[in-house]
């Protein structure tokens, strides 16, 4: 039987829900480290079901779907479970409602990217993409959360994060897209690439500890740029507003 080239993706955005699954299968049998682990493996999934269609130019609507589909199960639903199996249970429904937030909001972000995207190929990220976020709460609960943090500031910063990641998902804060491995994209964008090496050198030599700070720059970059974005253009036109208002000298 001869495999379509179209379904080479699509295999690698099922073995991303799949990680998904085995991640809220192993929360709820009380193995976190390995459920936060499967949820890292969708991610990698996750990047490479896109490179798949590129390399094999079969990039199609139905591909951007079950892409999104399989995102929900692993960057939503699989993080939500996983944080109230480890940590909200213990807030009753409080944890339930708080913890809910990532599935929700993971949702509602697929949703509207699906509904704006316009062609296969994107530059940019209207909120903060879901594998980000997941990766930030995973890297957080396998590195600090009680554990070099004290169970007090713990406990502040797991809600701190889960509602304000949530919150940024749905945001209008531009975030990058990560850079295609090309020697033209390299040209184009050197400083990028560099930064990439950087980051992934310091989350290897690290064992993984630096990967929650890493992506908290990379939150706080999306945040800062976009704000500054903002107040120039607004500048730059009431500068432009005010010269056209000036009465001309005769």
């Amino acid at each position: 039987m001869i495999i379509s080239r179209k379904f080479v993706p699509s295999l690698f955005t099922i073995l991303n829900a799949f990680c998904g699954l085995m991640s809220i299968i192993n929360a709820s049998n009380g193995l976190f480290d390995q459920a936060c682990y499967f949820i890292v493996y969708a991610t990698l999934f996750d990047a490479i079901d896109g490179l798949a269609a590129r390399i094999t130019k079969s990039s199609s609507e139905f591909g951007v779907e079950l892409d999104s589909l399989s995102d929900v199960v692993s960057f939503g639903v699989a993080p939500s479970f996983l944080l109230y199996a480890m940590f909200f249970k213990d807030y009753n429904g409080v944890g339930m409602f708080v913890s809910a937030f990532v599935m929700a909001f993971s949702a509602i972000r697929l949703a509207r990217f699906n509904i704006s995207l316009v062609g296969f190929d994107k530059d940019k990220f209207t909120g903060l993409p879901t594998p980000a976020m997941a990766l930030t709460i995973i890297s957080y609960l396998l590195y600090y959360h009680n554990k070099i943090f004290s169970k007090d500031f713990s406990i502040i910063a797991i809600f701190v994060l889960t509602i304000g990641l949530s919150l940024l998902m749905v945001s209008k804060f531009k975030y990058p897209t990560l850079p295609r491995f090309s020697s033209r994209s390299v040209k184009e964008h050197p400083f990028e690439y560099i930064i990439l090496i950087i980051a992934v050198i310091a989350g290897v030599y690290s064992r993984g500890q630096a990967v929650f700070f890493i992506f908290l720059l990379y939150i706080t970059t999306g945040v800062v740029m976009t704000t500054y974005s903002a107040i120039f253009i607004r500048k730059s036109t009431e500068r432009t507003i005010t010269k056209q208002q000036r009465p001309r000298k005769k």
